[in-house]
């Protein structure tokens, strides 16, 4: 059984925070903040009002190095694998477990716990999305 490890408020603004902190230190360069929906929408809205960096809702108009893209967790990768050309940003990676590394992330994650993040519900299943049929996904949302 996989156990879960909620994230409060608190915790995510701090990882929020790391990862400003080494944005600034290593990715001077980039102009742009786009997230992933939909984990990646609330900490690339967050990141980029504490970076000052302007929230772009479309990758494909600027130029990709000047763009980085945000997502809560790098698990299986496949998500971030898909944004291979872009400079990423993740609150938690799992090296274990996902088959591309983010640019940058802001904790290391060596378990398979399942992280609930405070935006998430607490009954989420520990299971990724796309891993669903769209029988589960439907009941899911209307639950």
């Amino acid at each position: 059984m996989v156990d879960k490890i909620f994230i409060d408020w608190q915790k995510f603004e701090y990882l929020v925070e790391e990862l400003a902190i080494k944005v600034n230190l290593e990715l001077k360069s980039i102009k742009y903040i786009h997230g992933l929906s939909r984990g990646g929408l609330i900490p690339a809205v967050m990141l980029s009002h504490k970076l000052q960096i302007p929230y772009l809702d479309d990758p494909s108009l600027e130029k990709r190095e000047d763009i980085l893209i945000v997502d809560d967790i790098a698990d299986s990768g496949k998500t971030l694998k898909e944004w291979s050309n872009f400079q990423t940003a993740v609150l938690h990676y799992k090296p274990h477990s996902s088959l591309v590394a983010p640019t940058l992330y802001a904790e290391k994650h060596n378990t398979d716990d399942w992280i609930i993040y405070p935006w998430e519900r607490e009954d989420s299943q520990t299971i990724q999305d796309y891993k669903l049929d769209n029988n589960n996904k439907f009941h899911i949302f209307n639950q």
